[in-house]
C-alpha cells in the first residue's frame, strides 16, 4: 500500500507539471476524464506527438474546408474594402465594378512581375475560394446518392439524366408514328453564336474532376439528342450546356451616313494592304460608276483577278449598280491596291447595310485586314527562304 501511495504521488506531481491539463484513466470506472487537480491516485500514460506527425494528420484530412460562416465573413470584408477603394479613387461605391477594382489595384500597386498570379489582386471570395461539395452522407454513414461509390456521382448522375431525356424523345417519336403524325421536317434547335461548355466549365458545375474521355462521351450524347427529329422538345435542357459567343461584329465601328448639298447619302471608308493605302467614297442612288484616281476601274486594273477583288463586296451584298464609287489609292502594287480598295469599300458599305448583314460580312472576311507582308531577305541566303546553291568544291 505504501508503494502504491508513493507511486500515486509521483504520477500526480508529474501530471501537475505538464501544462496543468491532462488526460487520465480511472481503473475502477474505465473512463477517460480531464481535470486539473486529482484527489485520488490514478494510472496515466503520456502520448508525445511530433510536429511532423501532426502535419501528416492534417494532410490526411484532405483539402481545407471553408465553412459558410468563413465565406460570409470574407464577403463582408470584401464589400468593406471595395467601398474604401472606391472612395480612394473618387468613384461611386454602388457602381464600382470588378473592372474598376482591377484598374485601381494596378494603379495603386504597380507591379512588373511576369506571372499575373503573383501580382496584387482583389477578387470576390467566390472567385478565389473553390466551390465545395455538400456532405454526401448522413449521420448513420450511409451515402445519400445511389451513385456515390462510382467515385464520380455528379458526372454519372448527369449522364443518367441526359440519357433519360434521349429516351423521352424516342418515346415521343414512337407515339407520333403510332398516330401517323410523324414528320422529319420539324423545328430545329438554334445553336448559332453558341458553343458547348468546355471541360473546365463542366467540372466547375459538377464540382468534381472528369477525364477528357468522359467529357467527349457527354458531348456526343448531347449531339445524339440533337440528331433526333423532335429534339426541340428538350431545347431548354440542351441550352443549359451551351455558352453564348460574343458577336465580333458589335465591336465594329460604323460611321453614320452623311449627306451632300443635293441630299444624296454617302459614306467613307479606309483600307490598307501591305504598303498600299486606299480611301473610298460610296454614294447612294448611283449608276454603278467606279473611278480610281480619276481613271475608270477597267483601265486601272487590266487584270481580271484585281477587278474581282474590287467588286466582291458589292456582289456579296447584292448592291451592284446601286452605288457610285470614288476611290483614291497610293503605294504598293496593283494586287495590294486591289486588296486595300476591297477593305475600304467594305467599311464604307457598313453605313448602308442592316445590323444583321454586318456579322455576315465579317464571317465572309470582308472586314478583316490582311496582315501578310513580304518576308525580308535573310543574311547568308539568296532570298527570304531560298538558299545559295551548295557546291562541294
Amino acid at each position: 500500500s505504501n508503494m502504491a501511495a508513493s507511486s500515486g504521488r509521483v504520477v500526480r506531481s508529474l501530471l501537475r507539471g505538464c501544462c496543468g491539463c491532462y488526460s487520465v484513466i480511472a481503473p475502477s470506472a474505465r473512463t477517460t476524464i480531464t481535470r486539473q487537480n486529482l484527489a485520488f491516485p490514478v494510472l496515466a500514460r503520456l502520448v508525445y506527438t511530433t510536429s511532423t506527425l501532426q502535419r501528416r494528420n492534417i494532410a490526411a484530412e484532405g483539402p481545407e474546408k471553408y465553412t459558410d460562416e468563413f465565406i460570409k465573413k470574407q464577403i463582408e470584408e470584401f464589400n468593406i474594402g471595395k467601398r474604401h477603394l472606391a472612395n480612394m479613387m473618387g468613384e461611386d461605391p454602388e457602381t464600382f465594378t470588378q473592372e474598376d477594382i482591377d484598374r485601381s489595384i494596378s494603379y495603386l500597386f504597380p507591379s512588373g512581375l511576369f506571372e499575373k498570379k503573383a501580382r496584387p489582386l482583389m477578387k470576390h471570395p467566390d472567385d478565389i475560394f473553390p466551390k465545395q461539395r455538400a456532405v454526401q452522407w448522413g449521420k448513420d454513414g450511409r451515402p445519400f446518392h445511389f451513385l456515390f461509390y462510382t467515385g464520380k456521382q455528379s458526372y454519372y448522375s448527369l449522364m443518367h439524366d441526359t440519357y433519360g431525356k434521349f429516351l423521352e424523345i424516342e418515346k415521343y417519336q414512337d407515339r407520333m408514328r403510332a398516330k401517323g403524325l410523324f414528320s422529319e421536317v420539324t423545328k430545329e434547335v438554334t445553336l448559332a453564336d453558341s458553343r458547348w461548355l468546355s471541360k473546365e466549365e463542366l467540372e466547375e458545375i459538377l464540382v468534381e474532376p472528369i477525364s477528357d474521355h468522359d467529357y467527349t462521351r457527354f458531348v456526343q450524347l448531347l449531339e445524339r439528342i440533337l440528331a433526333q427529329p423532335y429534339c426541340s422538345i428538350e431545347e431548354e435542357y440542351i441550352h443549359k450546356f451551351r455558352r453564348q459567343l460574343e458577336v465580333q461584329s458589335k465591336k465594329q465601328k460604323i460611321e453614320p451616313l452623311q449627306y451632300d448639298t443635293d441630299g444624296i447619302a454617302f459614306s467613307m471608308g479606309e483600307g490598307r494592304r501591305k504598303t498600299a493605302t486606299a480611301t473610298t467614297v460610296v454614294r447612294d442612288n448611283g449608276l454603278g460608276k467606279i473611278s480610281i484616281n480619276g481613271v475608270d476601274y477597267l483601265q486601272y486594273f487590266p487584270v481580271l483577278q484585281d477587278r474581282e477583288q474590287l467588286m466582291f463586296p458589292l456582289q456579296f451584298l447584292g448592291r451592284l449598280g446601286r452605288h457610285d464609287l470614288q476611290c483614291t489609292v497610293t503605294g504598293g502594287g496593283r494586287s495590294a491596291q486591289a486588296g486595300a480598295l476591297r477593305l475600304a469599300i467594305s467599311r464604307a458599305l457598313l453605313s448602308f447595310v442592316e445590323e444583321s448583314e454586318v456579322e455576315t460580312m465579317r464571317q465572309a472576311g470582308l472586314l478583316t485586314s490582311d496582315p501578310r507582308v513580304k518576308e525580308r531577305k535573310k543574311p547568308g541566303q539568296e532570298g527570304a527562304r531560298k538558299k545559295f546553291t551548295w557546291k562541294k568544291r
